[in-house]
């Protein structure tokens, strides 16, 4: 059996890569999760020009939005994003505070992705430092502060 497989990403996956970048993984990973999820297709000799056009239309797409996230940074960076929570009487959240949740508490400054949010498991109050890719090249760091519901 293989022990990897090569496929090209149709949409950008984190740990992973960019839209039109071809990688090896596990087969399972590309069979059971990339595929069917629309995220990958199988690699193969014919794809090459599959793979220049998506690699042209995301350095078009990087270069527009480049300076948007440039932008983007200046206004995240360094920045304190606070969200209130429902505390037990111990100072454990009931739940947790999702990426979901950051991102919309960032969006006065900057309209973010979630899933290119990178923060530790928030599961009581405190200060969280968290990082956000804006681009392939470029990223924000932030402190999320989690404050009790009152």
């Amino acid at each position: 059996m293989a022990k990897e497989t090569k496929v090209i990403l149709t949409s950008t996956v984190v740990d992973l890569g960019h839209k039109g970048d071809v990688v090896a993984v596990k087969p399972g990973y590309a069979r059971n999760f990339l595929i069917p999820q629309g995220l990958a297709f199988a690699w193969s000799k014919g794809a090459a020009s599959q793979i220049e056009s998506l690699q042209r239309a995301r350095r078009a797409k990087s270069m527009a939005t480049r300076d948007d996230a440039i932008a983007a940074k200046g206004a995240i960076d360094g920045q304190t994003v606070e969200i209130s929570a429902k505390v037990s009487e111990s100072g454990k959240l009931f739940g947790g505070i999702s990426t979901e949740a950051i991102a919309q508490a960032l969006r006065p400054m900057a309209d973010v992705d979630p899933r290119t949010i990178s923060v530790e498991t928030i599961k009581t109050t405190g200060e969280f430092p968290a990082t956000v890719a804006l681009h392939p090249e470029i990223s924000a760091s932030f402190t999320v502060k989690v404050t009790a519901d009152k």
